[in-house]
């Protein structure tokens, strides 16, 4: 069973999943995860194509989703770096205040305690870390807007350039691709509500259906209609 709801934190969500079993999909969202399993902290950079997870029976997890553009401030390095990587929390911070964090999550007996140490984490972690950079947050919204990247630069006073290096810091790729990932997230939302496939294409901003289909194929590696389906590993 899978649940999850707004952390303390803007911009991060607590999210657990318990009595766990099979195979499923996590699809790219822009997001960076810290995730408690097994007695160890790992973290999940930004992924730039569907990452199909294998649940052993009876797993139970706990993590913290960053938005777009705030998992490098939190978890202190470059999203870039994580690209498509599962890595410990101890291979990117010191081992001791990792492992401080991880025996106060072994402390507890299910996963929504340990959710609730991680929403506590979040809050002294983003007291530590400084104030949050609006750049990101402001291109990630214009993206999923579906404003073309230039526009996006100008408005920023930033060149393309710039903006592709502020963007691969912040959110591990290139504002091309995030407008693309924002893209299919936004799709998606759209065709669970019931929208036709064709009306979906349009209102996301697709040229037409063909390309709703290539895009979804491309970055999710199954059909629409699987993803949205409620048995569909997702």
């Amino acid at each position: 069973m899978y649940e999850e709801r707004a952390a303390a934190v803007p911009g991060v969500t607590v999210w657990t999943r318990e009595n766990g079993g099979g195979s499923y999909r996590v699809l790219p969202d822009g997001c960076m995860d810290l995730i408690w399993y097994d007695g160890g902290l790992l973290v999940a950079g930004p992924d730039t194509r569907a990452f199909v997870a294998d649940d052993p029976p009876g797993g139970s997890y706990a993590g913290l989703r960053f938005a777009p553009g705030l998992g490098p401030l939190m978890l202190g390095v470059p999203a870039r770096e994580l690209r498509d990587r599962r890595v410990p929390l101890d291979a990117l911070r010191p081992a001791a205040r990792a492992g401080r964090l991880a025996d106060r999550l072994a402390d507890r007996l299910g996963g929504r305690d340990a959710a609730a140490v991680l929403d506590a984490w979040a809050v002294a972690r983003l007291g530590a870390a400084g104030p949050v950079d609006p750049l990101p947050g402001g291109v990630a919204r214009a993206l999923a807007a579906g404003r073309p990247v230039g526009v996006i630069a100008a408005e920023t006073g930033l060149g393309e350039r710039q903006l592709r290096r502020r963007c691969e810091a912040a959110f591990g790729y290139g504002p091309k691709t995030l407008g693309r990932v924002l893209r299919l997230q936004g799709a998606l939302e759209l065709a669970r509500r019931g929208t036709a496939f064709a009306e979906v294409a349009a209102l996301a901003g697709y040229a037409d259906q063909a390309h709703l289909s290539r895009e979804v194929m491309s970055l999710a590696g199954v059909p629409l209609g699987r993803l949205i389906r409620p048995t569909a590993p997702a």
